[in-house]
């Protein structure tokens, strides 16, 4: 049942101690405006409407959930401040003497968000107020980018994987114990700790990688075809995923001999962890590889609101940067200048906001030519209506019609390039140059024309385009770039709390204030 108010224990803070509280602070703010900005209604539907015992107050819950994300605290920490702290008991509604409640009243209440039909409700509510304000008004610039966010789990190794992998199993499933003990002898799973093996042996870890691949076979061969409960399906299902990601068949001169090693590659889907199996590499860059996820913002780069959020695994086609950009604008309306890098440059999300209406400051990538320093795909003339490929040499060869899986368009121009005085700079196919056409050349053509040409593009991209970096240093700031949950879904919803408290300072600090019914930005004195 939700409880709708909480009778302050002693006198209240922020009645007795006003003048000791920050003017103009988040405290401050939610001290005047918290019932307002978190009203009774918003929350009504998570709760019982008559059984059991009144709750803790969801708007108290949320506001301390706003202020924990704003301070990159843990549950234990934002309690703490709560019992200790007089302005988060002012921006609470508390008594001096209040002694808050239990820490996991906190993973309760976003357990019950996250179950909810609205889990993002928190950062909604914000937004509802940046809408009222309507200080986006006449701003029609989005930014997007991504962000690396570190896993809150340790990285572990093929070894370590397997091992934790098989234990699991052996505590989901019924009857996995048993199986472990008759067939699995490659290590004593029961044993908390590593392997006993030398490890600089290569010969011993490569012997043992064998064996754990082996036992992690032999018990899935022997649990085929029972009837699992979701829990232990998802510990089978983990072990067969582990036991092939990172291991080949070893292969003697005379073939394969049952044997297994650590494979010479990297899966492109790797798991990083059986903690956290959601957790992915991550090359942001080719020279930055992290572990954990990425959180795709859309900001207003002049005011540094976020206008949406949303958290991902770091690898996967499914959770590229131009394949979330759409979900991120989806609630905007109205023609808007969109503003990012090279990572959102793929045709088809280029295609679709340009049918959208929006004004695309996308940077285009750079074109790699097939040999260093030679030709790249804009020196040759190409025109798709007609069908014609010319390249630098003059020489003209029809494009075909498309198709494969990705409806391309190939121009070959075999026999044409032997005695070319431009060879060197053009190919190095024996059988010549070969220009590939894929769909939206020409939107892709032109829009690269623009970013090299176009000087109104190129001042409004350099002028708006790096204000999302501030908007990225406040996200992270305080430690927050290392996460505090396990799992896609828990750090969503950190995230758009986070964002929600973020956006929060930002309108206070900007002068919001409730007049009149309304929520208005106030005129800032100098």
């Amino acid at each position: 049942m939700m409880g709708r108010r909480r009778v302050p224990a002693g006198p209240e803070v922020w009645v007795v101690c006003r003048e000791m509280i920050p003017a103009g602070s988040v405290f401050a703010f939610l001290a005047e405006h918290r019932a307002r900005l978190f009203p009774l209604e918003t929350f009504a539907d998570m709760y019982a409407p008559v059984n059991g015992r009144p709750s803790v107050p969801p708007g108290l819950l949320a506001t301390v959930v706003v202020l924990q994300a704003l301070h990159g605290l843990s549950d234990e920490e934002a309690v703490a401040a709560l019992r200790f702290d007089l302005r988060w008991k002012a921006a609470c509604g508390l008594g001096l003497y209040d002694q808050g409640f239990d820490p996991s009243l906190l993973t309760y209440f976003r357990r019950r968000l996250a179950r909810s039909s609205d889990p993002d409700r928190i950062f909604a509510a914000v937004r509802a107020v940046v809408e009222q304000t309507g200080v986006l008004a006449g701003r029609a610039r989005r930014a997007l980018d991504s962000a690396v966010l570190l896993d809150a789990v340790a990285t572990q190794d093929t070894i370590t994987q397997l091992i934790a992998a098989i234990r699991r199993v052996t505590r989901q499933v019924p009857g996995a114990s048993a199986l472990v003990a008759a067939h699995c002898h490659a290590h004593d799973y029961t044993d908390p700790g590593k392997p006993k093996i030398v490890w600089d042996d290569e010969e011993a870890r490569n012997a043992l990688v064998s064996g754990l691949v082996a036992d992690a076979l032999t018990l899935l061969d022997q649990l085929r075809g029972q009837d699992l409960d979701e829990g232990a399906e998802q510990a089978v299902g983990l072990l067969a995923l582990i036991a092939g990601q990172d291991v080949e068949p070893a292969v003697d001169s005379d073939g394969t001999d049952g044997r297994w090693r650590i494979a010479r590659r990297t899966a492109p889907d790797r798991i990083v962890s059986t903690v956290d199996p959601q957790a992915r590499h991550i090359h942001k860059t080719q020279q930055q590889r992290d572990d954990g996820y990425k959180a795709h913002l859309a900001v207003e780069p002049e005011t540094g609101l976020f206008t949406a959020v949303a958290l991902r695994p770091g690898a996967g086609a499914a959770y590229h940067e131009a394949a979330i950009a759409p979900s991120l604008l989806a609630h905007e309306h109205g023609p808007l200048h969109i503003l990012a890098d090279a990572a959102y440059a793929a045709a088809e999300l280029r295609a679709a906001l340009t049918k959208a209406g929006y004004r695309l400051l996308i940077k285009p990538p750079t074109l790699k030519p097939a040999v260093i320093g030679g030709f790249t795909l804009d020196d040759f003339a190409i025109d798709t209506a007609a069908g014609t490929v010319t390249c630098p040499a003059g020489h003209t060869v029809p494009l075909a019609a498309p198709g494969g899986r990705y409806q391309q368009r190939r121009a070959t121009f075999t026999g044409l390039c032997t005695a070319c005085p431009l060879r060197e700079r053009c190919t190095t196919a024996k059988t010549g140059r070969v220009v590939t056409i894929r769909p939206h050349h020409d939107l892709q053509t032109a829009a690269r024309h623009q970013a090299a040409t176009d000087p109104a593009w190129q001042d409004d991209y350099r002028r708006w385009r790096p204000m999302v970096e501030r908007a990225v240093a406040w996200l992270v700031a305080r430690g927050n770039r290392r996460l505090r949950y396990r799992g896609t879904a828990a750090n969503d919803r950190w995230l758009h709390h986070r964002a929600a408290a973020l956006n929060l300072r930002r309108l206070i600090n900007l002068g919001l204030t409730h007049t009149s019914g309304t929520w208005t930005l106030a005129p800032i004195t100098p």
